[in-house]
């Protein structure tokens, strides 16, 4: 049997079905959110549902293209194509303006002539290639941190690499491969180490706006110093049962907290200071409690607690000096510090107007007032969701993301059946990828999470977007194919 004929029959057919109706139903989409009266029809060249056809004809002859190629070539060439990726970006970054143009502040796409496409949504796919090949090279097991570390020195270097083309939203996406190393052995301390890392930010940044008395130090380090003691608290009750050293603890916080304030009655105190001392108080007695136990887990939450004092006294300055101005008001507004609904607010605002005007049933295909009106800016992009959500109500919205869901559960499936380490891998990449961009650009367009301007998949206008995720999906269905031809 031919290879041809081998890869039609061992192709996963249903999750090309996914991807087509997908593909179809963003471009559907595209041409509803910039649709004008003067246009004379979906396959105008000039209108951007047009373009995009073209951009989905060369994006079906590149998954064509993937699948004829020999499956080994993705393993074997990994680390070239992540250095010749790592190379586009450095090329980027410092190329003449000519070429690469500063687009809304961002120098991140590469211009040449008529095609312009951004090298980011190739890093994405070269990493997970990388990833996968260093994973599953012989005798390697992700047990412990020193098997962690070269894992995140070749995701941090792209990561970094975007962020100089101040381009953060498509840097943000390599947080994503840390789904991927938690399903293949990675502790699940790193992701509470996030979602830890997030809570304090938040908190120091949304609060240190009130003062709880002139030079006397903010709300929001006050409240963070005590979640840094209230997780020490409950890791000794609830984790290791040592309620009797946590009752202590416990007891003296409350007893110089209340000195504290009577002090304050005749001398100011900054209370920022104030918490701080209580806070590297914990983490000496835990350390004392360490060394008459020899419990070891103690320096654990002992050094956590003072990498998360330094982290939330360095959040102001990340914020201030590392973000970028648009990117602060964007923050501010989802965490109802501003409202701005004329500036950064601007596009959250009408998109949730958009959609919640669809009601149940929506206003019909190409009947969306908002979209006609072009009320929501970048609606056929990184906001295209609310234009499904306006013209095909929630019943449309829920019926994209039904499908979303099976394409992802499907992805996980191929990953699961994999013989070879780096296929499991690389598909585990995938679903990641996919699932990150899903949730924070539909997350956006509700106002759930910050708009941080990451294009929803297969559905957002732009050839370079969508190139990146056929070749990221079609080089898995490669892969996977070759499963069932070896077998032939």
């Amino acid at each position: 049997m031919s290879r041809n004929v081998s890869i039609k029959y061992a192709i996963d057919w249903t999750t090309v079905i996914y991807y087509v109706v997908l593909v179809v139903m963003g471009w559907l989409s595209i041409y509803g959110a910039s649709y004008n009266f003067d246009q004379s029809g979906i396959l105008d060249w000039d209108q951007r549902a047009g373009k995009q056809f073209i951009w989905i004809l060369t994006s079906v002859a590149i998954a064509g293209i993937l699948l004829l190629l020999d499956y080994k070539i993705y393993n074997y060439f990994a680390f070239i194509i992540y250095g010749a990726v790592l190379l586009l970006l450095l090329f980027t970054i410092v190329a003449p303006s000519s070429i690469v143009p500063d687009i809304k502040g961002s120098r991140s796409w590469i211009v040449l002539g008529p095609i312009s496409f951004q090298p980011a949504e190739l890093a994405k796919i070269a990493t997970a290639l990388v990833l996968a090949k260093f994973m599953s090279s012989y005798n390697y097991k992700l047990k412990n941190w020193k098997d962690l570390f070269p894992l995140a020195v070749l995701i941090f270097i792209p990561f970094a690499l975007i962020v100089l083309q101040k381009e953060t939203g498509s840097a943000l996406v390599f947080v994503a491969f840390l789904l991927m190393l938690y399903r293949e052995g990675m502790k699940g301390l790193v992701l509470l180490l996030g979602v830890y890392a997030i809570l304090l930010f938040v908190v120091v940044i949304k609060f240190s706006i009130i003062t709880l008395q002139p030079d006397g130090g903010t709300l929001g380090i006050v409240l963070v110093m005590g979640i840094i003691v209230l997780v020490q608290l409950v890791y000794a009750f609830f984790f290791v049962k040592n309620e009797k050293e946590a009752l202590i603890l416990l007891l003296g916080i409350l007893v110089l907290s209340g000195l504290s304030i009577l002090i304050n009655n005749w001398f100011k105190l900054n209370f920022n200071y104030v918490a701080l001392g209580l806070a590297l108080f914990s983490c000496l007695y835990w350390i004392f409690v360490e060394l008459f136990t020899r419990f070891r887990k103690y320096w654990l939450i002992a050094f956590i607690s003072i990498g998360a004092m330094i982290f939330s006294f360095s959040s102001d300055y990340l914020f201030n000096k590392v973000l970028e101005p648009h990117q602060q008001i964007r923050i501010k507004v989802l965490l109802n510090m501003e409202d701005d609904l004329t500036g950064a607010g601007y596009n959250v605002n009408q998109s949730k107007i958009a959609i919640g005007s669809g009601g149940f049933w929506g206003k019909g295909f190409l009947n969306g007032t908002q979209t006609k009106l072009k009320y929501v800016p970048e609606q056929d992009t990184d906001f295209i969701f609310c234009t499904v959500g306006e013209e095909h109500g929630f019943w449309g919205s829920v019926l994209v993301l039904l499908i979303y869901w099976l394409l992802l559960m499907r992805i996980l499936t191929i990953a699961e059946r994999q013989r070879e380490v780096f296929n499991r891998i690389y598909a585990y990449c995938v679903a990641s990828i996919l699932f990150f961009h899903l949730m924070i650009n539909v997350g956006m367009v509700l106002g759930i999470m910050p708009v941080i301007g990451i294009p929803l998949p297969f559905f957002s206008y732009g050839g370079s977007s969508l190139w990146g995720f056929t070749i990221l999906l079609f080089i898995l269905l490669r892969l996977d194919a070759s499963r069932l031809e070896r077998m032939n």
